[in-house]
C-alpha cells in the first residue's frame, strides 16, 4: 500500500459482450495490469496474451453481474448504458454497498459513470480510464461538475473518516452545490486535501478554529478536527454540520487543533 494513499487499489474488472468491447478492454487490460476481465468467450481471442485474469463466459451476460458485484470494486461495461442499467438495476443496494460502475463506448470515445460516482469511486475512475483510452469524462455528479467540495469524500485519499447523520451529508452538500455560505474550519490533518487547479469556490470560507466561527453566518459547517463534538452542538448545528476524522499522528497518538 502506497503511504501517501492509505486505501488500497480497487478490485477491477472490465467487461465486454462485442467485438470492438473486447478489443477495448483488452487495450485497456494492458495498462491496467491488476484488472480482471470478463468478456464474452467468442470473443476471447482479444484478450489472448494478457497477463490479466481473463474470465470468459457463455450464455447471457447478466448471469454473471451477481458476482461481479460481490467480487469487484469497480466495473467498468464496454456495453450500452441502456443495457447496463437493465443488468445492474436488481443488484442494486445502497451507495455504501454498491460497487463503481461506468460504462465506455465501443469507441473509446466516452467513460461515463452511471453508478456510485463518489463513494464507490466510478467518477475517478471514469478520469482514469479516459485518460489511458484517450477519451473523454462524462460526469455529472455536481460537485465535480461545479469543481467543489465533495463533501461525503471529503479527505478519504488522505484516510479522514467523516462523521455525521447521511441528512446532514445531504443537506451540507447541498449548500456546498448551491454556493450558500459554507465554513469550512480545519484544525487537523494534512493541509493539502484541495487538489484542483483551481481555488476554493468563494462560498467556501476557511478559518482555523471553531471558536472563530459565527455560525449564524453560515448555511452549514465543514469541520476537520480530532476534538469530540457534544451533543449540544449538534443540536445547534442541527443537519448543518459535517465532521472528518483525520488519522491520528503517529509519532504522538494525541489529538492536534485547540483543546476543548
Amino acid at each position: 500500500m502506497n503511504p501517501d494513499h492509505p486505501h488500497p487499489l480497487p478490485r477491477t474488472v472490465l467487461v465486454a459482450i462485442t467485438k470492438h468491447g473486447a478489443a477495448q478492454a483488452a487495450t485497456l487490460a494492458r495498462a491496467l495490469p491488476g484488472a480482471s476481465v470478463c468478456v464474452a468467450a467468442r470473443f476471447a481471442d482479444a484478450c489472448a496474451g494478457l497477463p490479466n485474469p481473463v474470465l470468459a463466459y457463455d450464455g447471457p451476460l447478466k448471469e454473471q453481474i451477481g458476482e461481479l458485484f460481490a467480487q469487484f470494486d469497480q466495473i467498468v461495461f464496454f456495453v450500452s448504458l441502456g443495457a447496463v442499467v437493465r443488468l445492474i438495476a436488481p443488484h442494486l443496494k445502497n451507495k455504501d454497498e454498491d460497487p463503481g460502475v461506468l460504462v465506455v463506448d465501443d469507441a473509446g470515445q466516452f467513460a461515463i459513470p452511471v453508478l456510485s460516482g463518489h463513494v464507490g469511486g466510478a467518477n475517478a475512475m471514469a478520469e482514469t480510464v479516459a485518460a489511458l483510452l484517450g477519451a473523454t469524462a462524462v460526469l455529472t455528479t455536481a460537485s465535480d461538475v461545479g469543481r467543489t467540495i465533495p463533501v461525503d469524500i471529503l479527505g478519504r485519499e488522505l484516510g479522514w473518516q467523516v462523521e455525521a447523520p447521511k441528512l446532514n451529508i445531504t443537506r451540507v452538500s447541498a449548500a456546498v452545490i448551491n454556493e450558500e455560505p459554507v465554513a469550512l474550519v480545519q484544525e487537523a490533518g494534512s493541509p493539502h486535501w484541495w487538489t484542483r487547479p483551481t481555488p476554493l469556490p468563494p462560498n467556501i470560507h476557511r478559518h482555523a478554529r471553531l471558536e472563530d466561527v459565527d455560525l449564524a453566518r453560515y448555511r452549514a459547517v465543514l469541520w476537520i478536527t480530532h476534538r469530540p463534538v457534544d451533543d449540544a452542538l449538534w443540536q445547534t448545528l442541527h443537519e448543518r454540520l459535517v465532521v472528518y476524522r483525520p488519522p491520528q499522528p503517529a509519532e504522538t497518538g494525541a489529538p492536534t487543533g485547540v483543546a476543548a
